[in-house]
């Protein structure tokens, strides 16, 4: 029985003729991927059409995604203007038709790339300059010793919260030249040494009771 997460039309009619097997790993996979990303907050059936355009060899026309993922038009119109948005799908044209077709980037490496490209544009960016108003309105044009102290305070929260994405910031744009070039055994190697500090870095939780 399909799991009602799973939409039950993945892989039929598939142009070049998908085997039993390859039609049920591609509708787990589809149905896995949507699930994964909703709980990163990225909507389900963005994630479900990535998932499927990706995995398909062909483009597909809106018609075939909606009959595919079980959605209405409006819905599969606006996930894949934000798949566009994002350089994760492009539309592309057949000669004869007057459909749109869909194609996603294959590249892991690039589709890696543009994530991280995004949500630092739609996501870190935001917030970067929130805290930088927050902190104009508490200072403003003064100097900081014409703050109260619970002022002083609260400004300095507000800036270590700033530094704190500053790194995050920092972090993405050292990594992005690796990715863009997929060394993976670079980036392992930093994963490594990541691990090996933590693991040699003093417990300081005391002893469990």
């Amino acid at each position: 029985m399909t799991s009602p997460s799973t939409p039950s039309n993945v892989g039929a009619q598939e142009p070049d003729g998908l085997s039993d097997r390859h039609r049920r790993a591609l509708e787990r996979f589809v149905a896995f991927w949507g699930e994964m990303a909703s709980s990163w907050g990225i909507n389900r059936t963005m994630a479900q059409i990535h998932a499927l355009l990706y995995a398909v060899d062909e483009p597909l026309d809106t018609d075939t995604i909606m009959a595919r993922l079980q959605v209405s038009r409006g819905n599969a119109n606006m996930n894949l203007r934000s798949l566009v948005n994002w350089n994760l799908v492009r539309k592309v044209h057949r000669p004869g038709s007057r459909k749109d077709f869909y194609t996603a980037e294959k590249d892991v490496w690039e589709i890696t790339l543009q994530i991280i490209r995004e949500r630092e544009r739609r996501e870190l960016r935001p917030v970067l300059q929130q805290l930088q108003e927050c902190r104009e309105v508490l200072v403003g044009g003064g100097a900081s010793a014409e703050l109260a102290a619970a002022e002083v305070r609260f400004s300095e929260r507000i800036e270590n919260l700033m530094r704190l994405l500053g790194v995050f910031e920092g972090l993405s744009r050292t990594l992005l030249p690796f990715i863009q070039a997929g060394n993976a055994d670079l980036i392992h190697q930093l994963a490594r040494w990541g691990e090996a500090d933590d693991a040699s870095a003093p417990d300081d939780r005391g002893p469990s009771s």
